[in-house]
């Protein structure tokens, strides 16, 4: 227990300096660590109670989820009934109360169009259910009808993809380490440090970015679409800047492209007034139908409408065979920006709303700072002071080791880009008096040792050893807990058990093999005749 050789020394003190190296990046100015690569400046990112920022808690709703689930299906049917081999002619589909619902108009058919049907429900998780139920009814009618297995499974998917593509959005801003998580089934948590307005933040956020291109209904009477009434096959959709003076206009259900189809949109200014645009670029696919479209429409308006509101109609007056567009309608720099952002990273599969904001001031951050710094100050002076009153020189040995233990803490998180909270500070806290407890039983060990006559290398050595089980059994169950925090907790109670996780390791690092080493080489050179501890 107490043979330490060279490779072993070396082992230890190389990976207690590089620890507490990469610990040193946190305290260092950024604008001085600019220069320098990335894996050169490991750094602890303040948490948004620490540094100030925007808080945002966006919620879906599960009602908005089961109607696109059943919108979509709806377009799949109506697909497959008109394929070929043989087409199957059908009524109206209804979506009243929750469900799909159409007849057959040749009963002889009614089969066929259940085993088409079938084929698109999908199995919902691991549940053993379908996404939707298939019925007939009164010997032609169908009804297709969402099951809750389904319902669950589409609110969580829906999320997921969310989730991901809000952590897109924000990353394109550039903020520093947001924490973004998913909260309950519907719920994602948005916490971006450093930035103190959240109105562009929630304009972001919010905006669905669901991008299409349809054509105008031409043969739509103005007085009729003034009252909101659209011909077969056409929606009425708001366009405020409509030059009639009328904030409405007739298109085509029909989508000629999606946003989907998109490779890139940037913000950029159009070449004749100057005025900020987006510029998008359509992929493969995109630019091929884009260009089809406009060759056989040519002389024909097109909408270009962004989450159901028609920004503008321009007239096609040439095939547009580049695969490449300008969407304009009145954008400023900042909002042109956030549409190119939001077009980029995809649209949100189903609308968020705001349900709580708050604002954490830089000063608040500060003074938590100072709190954290004098609360940690005190608790790591009276640590030193009591361990070296009981123990002497093993007690500055612990001490050492605890010095050494919150640098390394600090280099671990700054390699793992975690994220301190005023929770962690709470967590380094508790780290520097429990960092000390594997020292105590070691130490008590030892005077148990010595009080039964083992000489002072053997009650050393068998102080290390005996304690080193029980530390070990005692430090397991304090991981499994935080373990717990760390998997099931969000917010601060993730905050707290990372740090916790990270000192629990170091601190039985430090504490047991670090101290020994330094108690060894101390008795192989002083060979001391008497144990004062």
């Amino acid at each position: 227990m107490l043979d330490f050789p060279r490779w072993k020394v070396t082992l230890i003190w190389a990976t207690l300096i590089f620890g507490m190296l990469c610990a040193v990046p946190s305290f260092v100015p950024e604008p001085l660590l600019a220069p320098l690569p990335g894996f050169l400046k490991p750094r602890v990112n303040l948490g948004l109670d620490l540094s100030g920022g925007s808080h945002l808690l966006l919620e879906a709703s599960p009602d908005e989820v089961a109607k696109l689930k059943l919108s979509s299906m709806e377009e799949q049917i109506r697909t497959e009934m008109r394929r070929t081999d043989p087409k199957i002619a059908i009524g109206d589909i209804s979506s009243q109360g929750g469900k799909l619902a159409f007849m057959v108009r040749d009963s002889s058919q009614v089969d066929t169009a259940v085993e088409r049907i079938r084929p698109l429900t999908q199995g919902a998780g691991m549940t053993g259910q379908r996404d939707f139920d298939v019925t007939v009814l009164n010997g032609n009618t169908i009804t297709v009808v969402p099951t809750q297995a389904g319902l669950d499974a589409a609110l969580k998917g829906a999320m997921e993809v969310a989730t991901e593509i809000i952590r897109k959005r924000i990353d394109e801003m550039g903020t520093r380490e947001p924490t973004i998580q998913q909260q309950g089934s519907n719920r994602i948590l948005v916490q971006v440090p450093g930035v103190q307005d959240p109105t562009a933040l929630k304009s972001l956020l919010g905006q669905t970015a669901k991008l299409e291109f349809k054509l105008v209904d031409t043969s739509a009477n103005p007085a009729m679409v003034a009252q909101k009434q659209a011909p077969i096959g056409s929606e009425i959709l708001p366009y405020p800047t409509n030059p009639s003076g009328v904030p409405l206009i007739a298109v085509k259900r029909q989508i000629m492209v999606s946003g989907d189809e998109l490779s890139d949109a940037s913000q950029g200014y159009d070449q004749q007034t100057n005025a900020p645009v987006v510029n998008i670029t359509f992929n493969g696919s995109g630019g091929r139908k884009f260009g089809r479209v406009t060759q056989e429409n040519t002389n024909k308006p097109f909408a270009i409408i962004l989450d159901g509101t028609v920004l503008s109609a321009p007239n096609i007056n040439e095939p547009i065979l580049g695969g490449r567009a300008q969407i304009s309608g009145n954008f400023t720099v900042e909002s042109a920006n956030q549409l190119a952002i939001a077009l980029r990273s995809g649209k949100l599969p189903v609308k968020l709303n705001v349900v709580d904001e708050r604002t954490v001031g830089p000063q608040l951050g500060a003074d938590s700072i100072r709190a954290g710094l004098i609360a940690s100050s005190i608790a790591a002076v009276a640590v030193i002071i009591f361990m070296f009153v009981s123990y002497g020189r093993f007690g500055m040995y612990a001490n050492i080791a605890v010095v050494i233990n919150v640098l390394v803490i600090l280099g671990v998180m700054g390699i793992l880009g975690a994220t301190l909270t005023l929770p962690g500070i709470a967590g380094f806290v508790l780290t520097i008096g429990t960092a000390v407890d594997a020292n105590v039983l070691v130490y008590e060990r030892i005077r148990e040792e010595r009080r039964r006559g083992r000489n002072i290398v053997q009650s050393v050595e068998y102080g290390y050893k005996e304690a080193s089980r029980t530390i070990f059994e005692a430090n397991v169950t304090h991981a499994i807990a935080g373990g717990i925090m760390l998997a099931l907790g969000s917010g601060p109670v993730k905050g707290f058990a990372i740090v916790l996780l990270i000192g629990i390791a170091t601190s039985v690092f430090t504490a047991v093999m670090f101290t020994r080493m330094l108690a060894a080489k101390w008795l192989r050179k002083a060979r001391p005749t008497d144990l004062v501890i």
